[in-house]
């Protein structure tokens, strides 16, 4: 794995503890010698998880839109910063440079964000491993939703199994890096729920 995407809020949350995950998310990366992908940005988690890969020698790609240049919210620091017209070119260029991805706490673009990765592993479109940190338990409440949505019929096992979990950052990248492709086709277990 040389690559992760990380998906995480464009403010910093009311918990200081969000940043501290986001901190040690970006250091941890860089010390692997693995290189952070993410939305550009020069604000929020976003900021710090950048900034403390790029303070541990780390290599950060950003990849913005147009639209987020003008309103001055780019990072100008990074390693390289690619600047696309929309957000579905942002998010594939994200995805088509990582080889993982982790999401962070945040709001609404870091959910949708998480579940369009998750929902394109579970298709068939990529085989890379998805997680996500619950930092101070900040998911929990997205958890329990996502096991009723099992309960009730419409998510697998295996469709939640494919996200891992943790509330720590350096722990959830170990379980990240030795995590086992998926050899079958997931979508074809679903089909033959239905």
């Amino acid at each position: 794995m040389h690559s992760v995407c990380v998906y995480c809020g464009s403010r910093a949350g009311a918990d200081s503890a969000y940043a501290d995950c986001a901190t040690r998310l970006g250091r941890a990366i860089a010390e692997r010698a693995m290189t952070l992908v993410y939305g550009g940005g020069s604000v929020g988690l976003m900021h710090r998880a950048a900034e403390a890969a790029l303070a541990a020698g780390g290599r950060v790609v950003g990849v913005t839109t147009e639209l987020l240049m003008r309103r001055e919210v780019a990072h100008q620091g990074l390693s390289e910063l690619h600047v696309v017209q929309t957000m579905h070119q942002r998010k594939k260029m994200m995805a088509d440079f990582a080889d993982a991805f982790i999401a962070l706490p945040g709001g609404l673009g870091t959910l949708e964000e998480l579940f369009e990765i998750w929902t394109w592993r579970q298709l068939g479109y990529h085989n890379k491993p998805v997680g996500l940190v619950n930092c101070e338990g900040y998911y929990d409440g997205l958890l329990d939703f996502l096991a009723q949505t099992h309960e009730q019929g419409f998510v697998s096992p295996d469709m939640l199994g494919l996200l891992l979990v943790d509330p720590d950052p350096q722990r959830l990248l170990d379980r990240i890096a030795g995590a086992q492709p998926v050899s079958e086709d997931p979508w074809w277990r679903m089909r033959e729920s239905i």
